[in-house]
Parts: C-alpha cells; sequence; structure tokens
C-alpha cells in the first residue's frame, strides 16, 4: 500500500535543470525546516553535497520506491526568503538549473559541505544616551575627555586603531565608561574595516535647479524605476549621496553597484567620508573570508550601506531601501560565463520584489533603458548640465595613419602641461602592440589555440614576449619568421605600453600606465589614483578602465588613439558601444575648473554616427540608433536569445545546434512572428581548441520566447550529448 511521506524538494548544484526529492533524516525535527537552509545530501556517486531546500511537502509515495534520505541540516545559515525568490526568478527567465543560480548567490564559503566558519569579533565603543545629550561645559578642564567626546561624535562608533590615531588612552576611554558617556560594543570584524579611519563630513553640495529638480522627483515610499540621464561631470553622485542619506536615516539600507573594481575603493572613501554609520565593499578582488564577513554582516543588517560589483546583487539586505546602479550601461553587469545574469535587470525585480526604488545612472544609458524611458515604463530624470557649471569639452578630431602622437598632439599635451594640469591618453589595446608582422611576407603572429592574433607584452626594454588574451597562452618572440625565416620581424599596431614608451620620449612628468596588466597588484590603482588625485602635472594612459566614473579634478585634455576598430563591429550593438566609449572618455576631462579639450584620431570624420554624435550629442546618436534597431526588428522592439554551444570539433558544435533548430521548429515553426538564425561561428570562432557557435532566436513577444526555451531545453537535456560538446542559453544577450 501507498504512504504518505515528508519530502524535502532540493535544488542541487547540477546542469539539471530540475530539483530533487529526498526523505528526512529519521532524526530531523521536521517543524525546524525552512525553504533556503543549507542540507548535505548524497547525489549520484557523490557521497555530500551541498544542496537548498526549496519546499518541504507531503506526498503519497510508493514503498518501493528508491528515495534517498538527507544526511541533515548543514547549520541555519543559508538562503533568506527574499533572495531564495529572486534566485527562483532568475532561474527561470535565463532557463539555468536553480541549483547553480542558488550557489552563484552564496558566498564560497557557504558553497562547502561544512559549518561556516565563527565570524571573529572587535571591541570598539560609542555615545549612551546620557554621553548624546553632554554639552562642551560638561567636561570642564577635562580636556583630553572632552577631545574623546568630541571624536566619539563624528564616528558611528570608535575602534582600537581610532584611539590610536587620535592619541586617545584607554584610561580616558573607562573614565567616560564609568561617568555612563561612552559603553562598550562589539563589531563583526567584517564591519572594522567599514568603520571611518577619518572624521565624518556630513555637509551636502549645494545642488543645482537640475539636481534639486531630480532630488525631488526620487519617491524612497516605493517601487519605481528612475533613469538619472545625467552628463558627464553632472552631479548624479550627489544625488546618489542625499538620496541614500534619506533612505539611511529612517534606518534602512542602502545597495550600490558599480561596473568595476577599481572603482570601489574610490567610492568607498567618498562615502566614508559623508556617512556617519557603517559602509563596506564586496568584490571579487576580496578573500573568501572578507566576502563571507561582509555577507554576514549585511544580513545582520550592521551595514547600512553596501558598494560591491555584479555579484553585489544578491547580497542579503533585510532592511533594504533603495538600489542604485551607476553606469548602468556598463557591459560588466552582464555575467558572460555560467549563469548569464543581468545585474541590472535583476536588480529591477528585486527592487520590485521589495517595493522600493532603483536608480540607474548613466550620461550614456543603454538603448533598452532609454526606452524604456521614452515609453514612461521608468521615470526619466535628466541632467543637461556640468554640476560645477563647467563646459562639455569639445572634440576635435585628427586624421592620421597610424595611432602613434602626431606633432599635433605632442604639442597640445606640451602646452597643457605647461599649465600645471593633467592629461589623459585613451588607448583601448593592453601590451605594447596588437600583433607582430613579417616585412617580408606579412606573416602576422597567430595563437595556435585560437583564431586571433597573439598581442606583443613588453615588461622591461626589448624584453618581449607573445600573448594570447583570449586562451592566456605565452611564448617567446620568434627571432625569425617561421614562414619565410625573414630577420624582419616588427611589432604592428600602437598598445598602451607602446604609447607609454614613446610618451616618455617627450615628456619627463610622471606617466602612470592604468590597464589590467599594471595594475593587477593590491593597491596599485589606489596609489597611482592618489598621485593623480594629489594634482601634480602628470599623463594617465591606459584602457578602458579610465573611462569608468572615475573623476579627475585636474586633467583637462583628453587624447583618444586607435578609435577607428569601434566603427567595424560586427555586433549590431557596435554603434551604441562606440558612442558610450567615446562620450565617457571624452568626459573625463575639463570636470571642475579647467575647460576640457579632446583630441580624436581617427580617419572616419565623415562616418554618420560620429557625426551626430559630435555635433548633438549621445542622446541624439541613441535616437537615431533606435530607429534603426526598430526597423531592423532588433532588441529593444524584439527579444532575443542564443543557444550557445561549444566543443573539440567545429562539426559536433555545428551538429548539435542544427538539432535544437529542428527541435525549435517542431515547437515553435518559424513565421513573422519567430524568426531563427544558425548556426553561426561566434565572432572569434576557435578559442583555447574549442569550436564555438551560437542559434539566435528572435521573437515579438517575450511570453512566446520563454516557452519556446522551456520547451527547447527541456527536449535538449533529454538527448544523448556528446562528450565534451558544452551548450547554455543567453537570453537578452549583450554580445552577438
Amino acid at each position: 500500500m501507498p504512504e504518505y511521506n515528508t519530502l524535502l524538494t532540493v535544488a542541487i548544484p547540477s546542469p539539471l535543470r530540475r530539483l530533487f526529492d529526498y526523505l528526512p533524516n529519521p532524526d530531523m525535527n521536521i517543524q525546524q525546516l525552512r525553504p533556503g537552509m543549507r542540507l548535505s545530501v548524497p547525489f549520484g556517486h557523490q557521497k555530500a553535497v551541498t544542496g537548498i531546500l526549496i519546499k518541504v511537502s507531503t506526498q503519497m509515495v510508493a514503498p518501493a520506491a528508491k528515495m534517498r534520505a538527507i544526511h541533515g541540516v548543514i547549520d541555519d545559515i543559508g538562503l533568506d526568503q527574499d533572495i531564495l525568490s529572486l534566485c527562483q526568478w532568475c532561474a527561470s527567465y535565463y532557463h539555468y538549473p536553480l541549483g547553480e543560480v542558488c550557489h552563484l548567490a552564496l558566498p564560497v564559503l557557504l558553497r562547502k559541505n561544512t559549518p561556516a566558519p565563527q565570524l571573529l569579533q572587535t571591541e570598539s565603543w560609542q555615545l549612551t544616551k546620557t554621553g548624546k545629550q553632554q554639552t562642551a561645559e560638561s567636561f570642564g578642564r577635562a580636556k583630553k575627555q572632552y577631545v574623546l567626546w568630541q571624536l566619539v561624535q563624528k564616528y558611528p562608533c570608535i575602534t582600537p586603531d581610532t584611539l590610536k590615531t587620535a592619541g586617545i588612552s584607554r584610561t580616558i576611554v573607562n573614565t567616560l565608561i564609568n561617568k555612563g558617556i561612552l559603553e562598550k560594543i562589539t563589531i563583526d570584524s567584517a564591519l572594522f574595516n567599514s568603520v571611518p579611519t577619518q572624521p565624518i563630513s556630513t555637509s551636502t553640495i549645494a545642488l543645482n535647479p537640475e539636481q534639486q529638480e531630480a532630488l525631488k522627483r526620487i519617491d524612497i515610499q516605493q517601487f519605481n524605476t528612475y533613469l538619472l540621464n545625467g552628463v558627464t561631470g553632472s552631479g548624479k553622485t550627489e544625488i546618489y549621496l542625499q538620496t541614500i542619506a534619506k533612505v539611511t536615516s529612517t534606518g534602512k539600507q542602502a545597495l550600490l553597484l558599480v561596473p568595476e573594481i577599481g572603482l570601489t575603493p574610490q567610492t568607498l572613501e567618498r562615502f566614508q567620508q559623508r556617512f556617519n554609520i557603517p559602509v563596506a565593499t564586496t568584490h571579487s578582488g576580496m578573500t573568501d573570508r572578507q566576502r563571507f564577513n561582509i555577507w554576514l554582516g549585511a544580513r545582520a543588517g550592521q551595514a547600512s550601506i553596501i558598494i560591491g560589483t555584479r555579484s553585489a546583487i544578491f547580497t542579503p539586505l533585510p532592511k533594504l531601501g533603495l538600489i542604485i546602479i551607476d553606469e548602468e550601461h556598463d557591459l560588466s553587469y552582464k555575467q558572460q560565463e555560467g549563469v548569464r545574469y543581468s545585474a541590472r535587470d535583476i536588480a529591477i525585480i528585486r527592487a520590485q520584489k521589495n517595493n522600493i526604488p532603483i536608480i540607474l545612472g548613466s550620461a550614456t544609458p543603454s538603448l533598452e533603458t532609454l526606452h524604456n524611458a521614452l515609453n514612461q515604463r521608468f521615470i526619466h530624470l535628466q541632467l543637461t548640465k556640468r554640476a560645477t557649471a563647467a563646459h562639455l569639452p569639445e572634440i576635435r578630431c585628427i586624421n592620421q595613419q597610424d595611432a602613434s602622437l602626431s606633432p599635433e598632439i605632442v604639442h597640445t599635451i606640451k602646452e597643457t602641461l605647461n599649465k600645471q594640469q593633467q592629461v589623459l591618453v585613451f588607448i583601448n589595446r593592453r601590451g605594447y602592440a596588437p600583433t607582430l608582422i613579417c616585412q617580408e611576407c606579412n606573416w602576422l603572429s597567430q595563437c595556435n589555440n585560437c583564431d586571433c592574433r597573439m598581442t606583443v607584452h613588453q615588461f622591461q626594454q626589448h624584453n618581449q614576449h607573445l600573448h594570447c588574451h583570449h586562451c592566456d597562452c605565452k611564448t617567446t618572440v620568434p627571432s625569425r619568421c617561421p614562414h619565410c625565416h625573414s630577420a624582419h620581424l616588427q611589432p604592428l599596431g600602437q598598445g598602451t605600453q607602446r604609447s607609454e614608451e614613446e610618451l616618455k620620449q617627450y615628456f619627463t612628468v610622471p606617466i602612470l600606465r592604468i590597464d589590467k596588466d599594471s595594475m593587477s597588484r593590491k593597491g596599485e590603482l589606489k596609489s597611482a589614483l592618489s598621485l593623480v588625485n594629489s594634482g601634480q602635472a602628470c599623463i594617465l594612459v591606459g584602457t578602458q578602465m579610465l573611462a569608468k566614473g572615475h573623476h579627475f579634478a585636474n586633467v583637462s585634455l583628453a587624447v583618444i588613439l586607435g578609435f577607428d576598430n569601434s566603427f567595424f563591429s560586427s555586433d549590431f550593438r557596435g554603434a551604441e558601444r562606440m558612442g558610450q566609449l567615446l562620450t565617457q572618455v571624452a568626459g573625463r576631462a575639463g570636470r571642475e575648473k579647467y575647460q576640457g579639450r579632446v583630441l580624436l584620431h581617427t580617419q572616419f570624420e565623415g562616418h554618420p554616427h560620429l557625426q551626430i554624435l559630435l555635433k548633438h550629442g549621445y542622446n541624439h546618436l541613441a535616437q537615431q540608433l533606435l530607429a534603426e534597431r526598430q526597423h531592423n526588428h532588433m532588441p529593444p522592439y524584439q527579444y532575443m536569445a542564443l543557444i550557445r554551444c561549444h566543443a573539440q570539433q567545429s562539426t559536433i558544435a555545428i551538429g548539435f545546434l542544427q538539432q535544437a533548430r529542428l527541435l525549435a521548429h517542431n515547437i515553435c515553426p518559424p513565421t513573422h512572428q519567430i524568426q531563427y538564425l544558425g548556426p553561426l561561428p561566434a565572432t572569434i570562432e576557435k578559442c583555447n581548441n574549442r569550436y564555438y557557435y551560437y542559434l539566435q532566436i528572435k521573437t515579438k513577444e517575450r511570453k512566446q520566447l520563454h516557452f519556446l526555451l522551456t520547451e527547447l531545453c527541456w527536449q535538449l537535456e533529454q538527448q544523448r550529448q556528446t562528450k565534451g560538446l558544452h551548450w547554455l542559453v543567453d537570453v537578452d544577450p549583450q554580445e552577438v
């Protein structure tokens, strides 16, 4: 006879898009189970893996059914209900296994099948209610007690390091404790570094009329998506700060996402100088233990403001009152490996679920976001002027054959440095030169593992090697051409290293190269930016790391080299990215007291998209591109997904996608409502000895796209896959 059993539905980190049922351990208390708990379960041949409890139910099960029991609950630290709900939405929308998404949302230390490590605590001190009521006269001639009382008012709490810096002994602290003015508390070591080390400056910056109007329209009491569309230097960050101040004054938490790790230190410093509450950061540059500690501090409600990169969207925040996405257009918000989620889009869903506002800030909003604002799905807040009243820089084109420094550029840089101002030289290529060429037979240094050329890198003068930026293969520079054996090998093109070397031939001021290679060590970027912020005349040369959100008060000249590749992208988003990059780089110049100038090296000054951008600005270009997208039936006017796959042989990848297309045709035959394209090779067809292809699907209705993907994924999972073949779904792809 069948019998009723308690079943535990568990999400397991596996490629299978399904959940798994288990029986509870006979010794456990069923009443203590809650969704989101971490469970230790047997799975396949693995004795114990970490699963996430999704639900507890009672079902009729046949006695002969081979149900396995869980080993037990790992501990009481897991996914909170709101994060679990967010993971379920993410798995459903991006068509990815829920178990994999849940593991992505957990800190690395919680993905292990062991209890969470203990959190260390540090002693500190804060004012009591009596202490807050004291006046200067209360301390009489006790000057050191008065100094400590003044100091503790400027911090959320006083740590031993703060005491040491201020030269105050523990004796003075104990005296104020005995008087009932101070009290001892313990704070998690996770938040120890989030406590400011400098006195707080709570004074706000006066807003111009446009900023005041934008701030006034942001309602912190309910869900709305706001596009804060302000030109570079228009004071978007000040609006962030003042909105966060409103939210945190009610006891709620705020989450700020930034696109790059390099932006978190300067953002953290600015926020710590402004708020008398713990401000914490989380990003991939931190250790697993540091990120776990911050995660716990945020989950406990102790961190009032969290600043992080893409994955911080899954940070548990029980009192969340505001989400801000800075530089919302940035490609780094879209995960390009594993779960292909967009942190920006998940943030909007999270804000909606919590009925709180979300602000998307950018000088160059993505076409999808701008489309939503123009159609009044988002509230459009515009800042058309710079906050400092400085004018936007004019962009002047310089036509020359290569990306080297022309006499005109050298003269303009020299003129700028003589005024004790700073110069930014942007070239979006790492290394010394994009490739190596034989001057006799035109052989090019090709990677053996990938369909791309190897970049020439130089660590010391005349010490070069070849490096593939896709598979990370490195090799020495050959002394002779492998094809014709000529010794006439020459680096072709310009990279950041070569530009740095060339600049050093002309100028003696500090030249700071800022790219992934030069800023790989901890603290190097912070040290470089400290020199820039000191105001000393210098030259910054680097890649997109310089273009994202930095505020360089003393930079008055931006030189943009090697930009012409931006006009020939095979991606339909190429023109959009070109406009965003050029606008963002130009926006680093002339942000405060100096009028900005921009010199753009290009042979395509007459390009129609460039002409619109130069004459009318990014928003006019964006509206032109939206009209082109609508005419060509491309996003955001239609919805797109890619079935991506890679294998060790191209025929295997192509065969799989041909089969996927046939299955898709059976589910939803091609019509004017739904279109299929492919299989097509990826931009780099061969990478790291694997072949990459994709099938493109476009529909007029989002609902139809997800219906198709749900059925197609289920059918593809039933197929017997060739060994070594990997496939995934990419919904709303940002790179095609």
